[in-house]
């Protein structure tokens, strides 16, 4: 049994920032650990890894802090055996290493003016720096990190957590924040978008992580989209109404806005499809971080996500005033983010839409994996503390049924985007586990917990106790052991 931790170099210094502290503080230690207390017992048909990415800056803001801004660290438990190793690591960008051989940050961020920084970024949107701290999939047996706004990504060793280095088929215009698995396949789906024409680009890269498809998608101006959906034969792009003005973008400012007056619009595309090949449909004003599944069914193409009420809110009042500009954006009540669904009729070109559940606040969703393109049951998402962007809790949606369950994580604790693990053998979609990172701020620690996806409401299976207490952060993944190989 061992234990071992190294610091990195950091001159962040004390602050109120609501994002810098409380279950937000940052990390700059790296742990590597066998010796953890388990509470219950881990179950032996588990075998792989579970990884979050979270946002952990090193340096003073040279302006006004976005936690989006923050270093990528990732962290990683280990299950095999009913056992558990953990480690930490800081994903070692580019910037990241400019930035520790500076001692400094050199970056404004996303809420400054470029002008500011003392140094033009890499990747698509080098105005600010690629921290590679959002998203993390496994793909061809290792980890690949990205960022919001259409980084390099990075590749890491999914054992030891080393980053391997900037991902070689990555295009000039970088690659969006969520990739896409196709477990069935193995390949991977992802889009990228600019400021200059033709504003998107959408490509395929294959199980040995060669880039096999990759068309261009014309927009008819820049945008900002977030993610992407795909079904067995099509994937499925959009174009919000959410984007960087002009104007704004020739004055150096990158600041989105939001048109509730424009249609959302979304691309159908043959999954190796040309862009001649590629269906509009509209729909209506919103705009959508995450989508869950899609799926054909007859004439039809159905998909899920969470939907939008208020994309651009007013500052929340509880928010420091310096900080509000930028709070709201983050929080899932203001922006009323709800389960919905859209059908797009391949014949007719009509698009209809429901919303799914009236009543919750929920994101950051997962299924089973083994339903990605087909047709799904079950949804897990996340619910959010009102005013901050912190996970309180957990539902599950039985899509068929209508019925829920709910699981509160409890006072002062906050959780992570929870993927699913199928039980071997499991009889049926929801045979399986869902895992989390869970941030106790009562008890000053970290854990991570496993719960049984059948009976959410009955809470963890079991407690690892983490080395140290981790900050919060946006996206996780699970990959079995044979997906390491």
């Amino acid at each position: 049994m061992s234990q071992s931790a190294t610091a990195v170099k950091t001159t962040l210094s004390p602050n109120d920032h609501p994002y810098l502290n409380g279950a937000w503080t940052p990390n700059f230690e790296e742990h590597d650990s066998d010796d953890l207390e388990i509470i219950g017992e881990i179950p032996a048909d588990i075998d792989g890894i579970y990884v979050r990415n979270t946002e952990n800056p090193v340096h003073d803001a040279i302006g006004r802090y976005h936690p989006f801004d923050g270093d990528g660290m990732l962290h990683m438990m280990q299950l095999s055996g009913g056992k558990a190793e953990y480690k930490n690591r800081f994903i070692r960008t580019r910037g990241f290493e400019a930035e520790q051989e500076a001692g400094r940050s050199l970056w404004i961020g996303c809420m400054g003016n470029p002008k500011k920084s003392e140094r033009s970024g890499w990747g698509a949107h080098g105005h600010i720096k690629d921290s590679s701290s959002t998203d993390v999939v496994v793909h061809a047996g290792s980890i690949l990190s990205t960022f919001w706004q259409c980084g390099e990504g990075y590749r890491l060793d999914p054992a030891t957590l080393e980053t391997l280095g900037i991902e070689g088929w990555a295009p000039i215009d970088g690659i969006s924040a969520h990739p896409k698995l196709d477990p069935k396949t193995g390949e991977l789906l992802f889009f990228n978008y600019s400021t200059h024409a033709p504003y998107m680009h959408y490509g395929v890269v294959g199980a040995d992580n060669k880039l096999k498809h990759y068309i261009p998608v014309e927009l008819p101006a820049p945008r900002l989209p977030h993610d992407m959906c795909f079904s067995r034969n099509y994937s499925i792009l959009n174009d919000f109404p959410m984007f960087w003005p002009q104007a704004a973008i020739d004055n150096g400012f990158y600041i989105p806005v939001f048109d509730k007056n424009m249609k959302s619009r979304f691309a159908v595309i043959p999954r190796h499809g040309n862009p001649e090949d590629i269906k509009w449909f509209e729909a209506d004003s919103t705009y959508v971080l995450h989508f869950m599944n899609a799926y054909e069914e007859g004439h039809e193409l159905v998909m899920d996500g969470y939907f939008q009420e208020d994309p651009r809110p007013d500052p929340l009042q509880s928010m420091p005033d310096e900080y509000k500009a930028m709070g709201s954006n983050l929080d899932l009540h203001s922006l009323k983010t709800h389960l919905h669904r859209w059908r797009f009729n391949l014949e007719t070109g009509e698009t209809a839409e429901e919303r799914l559940y009236d009543d919750e606040i929920v994101e950051f969703g997962t299924i089973n994996p083994a339903v990605a393109g087909e047709k799904h049951r079950y949804v897990y998402s996340v619910t959010g503390e009102d005013g901050y962007f912190l996970f309180t809790g957990m539902i599950k949606h039985d899509l068929e049924t209508g019925e829920t369950q709910h699981y509160e994580f409890g006072p002062g604790r906050y959780g992570s985007e929870a993927p699913f693990i199928a039980r071997k053998d499991g009889k049926s979609e929801d045979d399986g586990y869902l895992i989390s990172f869970i941030t106790d701020m009562n008890l000053d620690r970290s854990e991570c917990v496993i719960m049984d996806a059948k009976n959410l409401e009955a809470g963890p299976i079991c407690q690892i106790i983490l080395p140290h207490r981790i900050c919060s952060g946006t996206h996780a993944v699970w990959a079995n052991a044979d997906e390491l190989r």
